[in-house]
């Protein structure tokens, strides 16, 4: 293993960028040469190639984002897309692949070991952290954090307004975001992709916190909640209970930001662990973390398997709202 690639692809995280530096840098005191591609599979399409040392990953270890960019490339899904990947591989003789993204970006990589015989190996990168073969993913305690400091300062506003707040997160197909931050936020309802919404149970509890006392009311949404995020629930409990509430959707707010120290400990950890199993003969496995111990899982079980709540955090939430 002589000269090995990385590229961050698909929605950018938090501590990307600390897992391109420790793949930069343990290759570097492995001898082995590291380019940077730019723009994910598209900068592989398209020769979007640049040399990369340890001068130039330092200083951005604390950095939100990826310097080497990301998409979402079409034109890589197709064979064409691929065979001038490969072409440019070929041409910088590139030995190894370090793809850092989530479920598409292992698909990607997938189909490119189907055409080639470069080793490719990922590491979780994506905030939703709904890839199976790791306790979490590079960005998910970030994003957590910052929608829970979100969900602080609305509170305050809530109290002193006295009124119902629907607060709409990250999460199109898990609700791993929206249940972590439902319960560290205290809030009273959390709607999650994975469970089915009981508008009714929530009119009872809200009208048993309204006799008790309670004048303030937090309910989380993931966006992929099968009600249709948070404004259809807002709608919803408006037109069958009469509820007024109102409505945050923290956007695309939950993907930036310097990364917290789990998560850039996490990527220099699953960076390093890249290079060493492409050095080892690895290849066609996700890079994880479980337990606190690296393990490698085949992009097959990642791609196909579903990663499920934690039950026990399910039956917390309701028993603390």
């Amino acid at each position: 293993m002589e000269r090995i690639a990385v590229f961050t692809s698909g929605g950018d995280a938090p501590g990307m960028n600390a897992c391109i530096r420790a793949v930069v840098r343990t290759a570097s005191k492995l001898d082995i040469t590291v380019l940077g591609v730019r723009k994910g599979y598209t900068g592989l399409c398209n020769d979007d190639i640049i040399p990369m040392e340890r001068r130039s990953v330092s200083n951005i270890i604390q950095q939100g984002g990826t310097i080497l960019e990301t998409s979402r490339s079409a034109d890589f899904l197709t064979k064409e897309g691929r065979a001038r990947a490969i072409t440019v591989m070929k041409k910088h003789a590139i030995d190894g692949l370090v793809a850092i993204g989530g479920d598409g970006t292992f698909r990607g990589a997938q189909a490119l070991l189907k055409e080639c015989n470069v080793p490719v190996i990922g590491c979780p990168g994506t905030i939703d952290n709904d890839l199976y073969g790791t306790d979490t993913t590079i960005g998910y305690d970030t994003a957590v954090n910052t929608a829970l400091d979100a969900i602080d300062r609305i509170r305050d506003t809530a109290t002193a307004m006295e009124r119902l707040f629907i607060i709409e997160v990250m999460g199109r197909h898990v609700g791993f975001i929206a249940l972590q931050v439902a319960i560290a936020g205290g809030a009273e309802w959390v709607l999650l992709p994975e469970t089915v919404s009981d508008h009714e149970a929530f009119y009872r509890r809200f009208e048993q916190g309204l006799e008790a006392g309670r004048r303030t009311n937090i309910v989380v949404v993931a966006e992929g909640d099968e009600t249709g995020g948070a404004e259809k629930v807002a709608d919803s409990l408006e037109k069958l209970y009469g509820i007024q509430s109102r409505v945050t959707v923290l956007g695309h707010i939950q993907r930036g930001g310097s990364p917290t120290a789990r998560d850039r400990v996490l990527a220099s950890k699953l960076g390093a662990a890249a290079v060493l199993a492409l050095r080892e003969g690895k290849s066609g496995v996700m890079i994880g973390e479980i337990g606190g111990e690296v393990v490698f899982t085949p992009f097959d079980d990642v791609i196909t398997k579903r990663k499920p709540l934690n039950p026990f955090e399910l039956e917390l939430m309701n028993r603390l709202s």
